[in-house]
């Protein structure tokens, strides 16, 4: 069940709960002296010497409690996936930004196109050891997400780069699998609880 999702990942390329977050205060940066003394990088502003902080957004939510083991086991099989996704998420939106700049710099349809082919491929073959590590339900978060971040669906992608007829031919090809490249971030119902999850794991406090 791997193979449809690598196929549509790499093809794309061609809170409704009550939460908050604070603000947390860490160094800049900190060395330690030779007596072992706390050294903290610090600025000059009009004659005074002032300690750089940078502020941390911290979120804060409703501590969560769960009905059962199953519940509970659920929630961070959950974590579990996110933290699988959010490193692929990232990785592709920075293919999509570079693929982006290299296609404006091409003049005609034809290089265009000419470049795409070449580069389905060339990504899929770098890619595929490292995807072929994710889950099915892993990969479908992946395409959600990618919604999430960027607001396209990996149809929608795969439409832009490759054109409605490939796109059409992997959506049935993904369907027959189990999976729905138009899938959208938010039409899930623990979409909400993914949000937080995600929130927290990218803050560090997951």
């Amino acid at each position: 069940m791997k193979k449809p999702i690598l196929i549509s990942m790499f093809v794309m390329m061609s809170l409704s709960v009550s939460a908050r977050f604070v603000w947390g205060f860490a160094p800049v940066q900190t060395k330690t002296g030779p007596n072992g003394e706390l050294l903290i990088l610090c600025t000059v502003e009009n004659g005074d010497t002032m300690p750089m902080f940078e502020m941390k957004r911290l979120w804060i939510y409703p501590k969560r409690k769960f009905k059962n083991k199953k519940q509970e086991r659920q929630y961070w099989r959950m974590v579990r996936d996110v933290k699988a996704a959010l490193p692929v998420v990232y990785y592709i939106e920075n293919v999509i930004r570079q693929t982006n700049d290299t296609l404006m710099s091409m003049p005609t349809k034809k290089q265009r196109d000419k470049y795409m082919a070449h580069f389905e491929k060339r990504i899929y073959k770098q890619n595929y050891d490292a995807m072929s590590q994710l889950t099915l339900r892993q990969g479908m978060l992946v395409m959600r997400l990618l919604d999430r971040d960027i607001d396209q669906t990996s149809y929608e992608l795969i439409k832009a780069y490759r054109g409605w007829f490939r796109a059409g031919v992997y959506q049935v090809f993904a369907k027959f699998c189990g999976a729905d490249l138009k899938v959208k971030f938010g039409d899930g119902k623990n979409d909400d609880v993914y949000e937080e999850i995600i929130n927290l794991v990218e803050s560090g406090q997951l």
